[in-house]
């Protein structure tokens, strides 16, 4: 190691892959705007938190957590530019409030990491 690679580290630090619970309030945020698709959350999660990425594996984890637990319903839709329909999900309208209290504390997740990088 040398004092050049940690400058560097600090300057491009190394993605912060969500967990599960972290995955679960992104998801529901994202929802909250409009219904999505799997790769699409994945996608805005990099474009809009550049520091963070989701894996397939959490991601599924976390629409199934979400599906079971009655908070979400998907349907599949022909997405735009996409060769097959894809399955897109939405919020159920009786979970919205949860889902915004969820939504809220991935904001102040993504606040608090902001000042330390």
């Amino acid at each position: 190691m040398t004092f050049e690679e940690i400058y560097q580290f600090f300057q491009e630090p190394p993605p912060i892959y969500l967990n599960k619970e972290l995955a679960v309030c992104y998801i529901l945020s994202v929802f909250l705007q409009g219904d999505s698709y799997g790769t699409e959350l994945i996608e805005r999660l990099e474009e809009e938190y550049s520091t963070y990425r989701l894996s397939d594996t959490v991601l599924y984890s976390a629409l199934k957590f979400l599906e079971k637990q009655g908070t979400i319903t998907g349907y599949w839709q022909k997405v735009e530019g996409r060769g097959r329909p894809r399955r897109m999900y939405q919020i159920i309208p009786e979970y919205k409030h949860q889902a915004q209290e969820l939504a809220r504390l991935w904001s102040e997740y993504t606040s608090r990491q902001g000042k330390f990088m």
